[in-house]
């Protein structure tokens, strides 16, 4: 197919605009009659993939059958609130599918052990296979069309293209495993690289799997935010490579702030409907870590988070052994103690600060207590007191001096981008 590319980085991408460029997407695809969009979920509510579903469900549906299953990979499944922003009235309930990660999968192969240890320099000689949604090959779709935001992300460098489908509607091992190669690599090694060791495996796997052999086509945006107002700035579709490696250039233009000096103390908010488990709140651990100073602290107001894991097992494995550093985790893992669950040691890696700086989660204590919070390895602080000094809504986004004169660094949005303050 002819691969399409719509940039506004200035201004945004009009309704006009997008309207255009998905009619030129869906000319290339005449007479399809069974068709799977695949958008992230709420986790990703600023990725424009929630408009851009509805409308190609308002495009496809009169014609064809349309589903739609969002990329959950582990996440918990989008609850009635989350649908209802996402995909307005347009969806409806009965075409929308649920991804279950530990049954849902069918193998199409593997990523062979010594590919895995080149990508990771010796670090992780394993073989990793290649597990999809079933409904993927057999469902008899004419068309998938999978649907995300490129955006700095902790495990694969640059997020979605082949991610959205190996990790979205992937299974157990391929999940368990990447991000744990990604974690041994380095995170802060892999933040907003396009190239990034995870990234290869998911190439390996698309080139080896996908490329020829599913009507799969890729639809990334690049965003920001003003405001409550976002902003897409950037819509790439194809089915090769090249939609994600201009999105991806785009996306580190826009999407990563080069901070000039490090913070003793950076505040980061967690926005209460989009962000409810450390599990992936701690994007504010990730994004913002590289502009914490040694021995500065990283304060997370956290009024939503409930949980540590998005599921039941790996809320467990987060109680059971704690954010305790690489070192320890390593130790573990080497012994043992994460079998079939590597995703969770490669999370509890990520989300320590190896003793570089403190880390603090301001929550609500009916949501997630002090002796909670504290047992996993941060420290702990009552979200509204918290919040009437450090209030989210009231701070800018970057430096601010407090009345007292303390200075501090702020993050809004931290799923939004990463923060970095680049080598000395």
């Amino acid at each position: 197919m002819e691969e399409l590319y719509l940039t506004e980085e200035q201004r945004g991408i009009s309704s006009a605009q997008l309207e255009a460029q998905l009619d030129g997407l869906l000319r290339q695809w005449p007479g399809v009659k069974k068709v799977l969009i695949i958008p992230p979920d709420y986790t990703r509510c600023y990725s424009y993939a929630g408009e851009i579903t509805q409308i190609l469900y308002r495009k496809l549906s009169p014609a064809a059958t349309v589903h739609v299953m969002p990329a959950l990979g582990t996440h918990m499944a989008m609850d009635e609130e989350e649908l209802d922003k996402f995909f307005g009235d347009v969806v409806p309930r009965e075409a929308i599918l649920v991804h279950h990660w530990q049954s849902d999968t069918v193998r199409l192969g593997y990523v062979p052990a010594e590919v895995c240890a080149e990508i990771s320099n010796g670090l992780f000689p394993e073989q990793i296979d290649v597990e999809v949604n079933h409904l993927l090959v057999d469902g008899g779709y004419d068309l998938i069309l999978s649907v995300g935001q490129v955006v700095p992300h902790e495990v694969v460098g640059m997020a979605n293209y082949s991610k959205n489908i190996f990790v979205g509607t992937g299974g157990r091992e391929m999940i368990n495993k990447s991000h744990m190669l990604s974690a041994i690599c380095g995170m802060e090694k892999a933040l907003g690289v396009i190239d990034s060791p995870a990234r290869k495996v998911y190439d390996y796997a698309q080139k080896h799997f996908i490329d020829g052999k599913l009507p799969l086509v890729y639809l990334q945006t690049v965003t920001t935010r003003e405001g409550e107002e976002v902003k897409l700035h950037g819509l790439y579709i194809g089915q090769s490579r090249r939609p994600f490696e201009l999105a991806a250039q785009l996306s580190q233009k826009l999407n990563i702030c080069h901070v000039e000096r490090r913070a003793k103390k950076v505040v980061t908010y967690l926005e209460p409907t989009e962000l409810k488990t450390t599990w992936v709140g701690n994007k504010g651990i990730y994004r913002t870590r590289m502009t914490v100073a040694d021995g500065g602290e990283l304060l997370i107001l956290a009024p939503g988070v409930k949980a540590f894991g998005e599921n039941e097992e790996m809320d467990a494995m987060t109680r059971k052994y704690g954010y305790t550093g690489t070192e320890h985790i390593l130790d573990l893992y080497r012994q043992g103690a994460f079998e079939g669950r590597l995703m969770s040691a490669a999370h509890l890696i990520q989300g320590s600060s190896d003793g570089r700086f403190r880390i603090t989660y301001a929550t609500r204590p009916e949501n997630l207590s002090k002796e909670e919070i504290e047992s996993v390895g941060y420290q702990w602080a009552d979200y509204e007191e918290t919040a009437r000094r450090y209030d989210p809504h009231a701070l800018k986004e970057g430096w601010n001096t407090l009345p007292d004169g303390e200075e501090i660094y702020f993050v809004g949005t931290p799923a939004l981008g990463l923060w970095k303050v680049d080598e000395e």
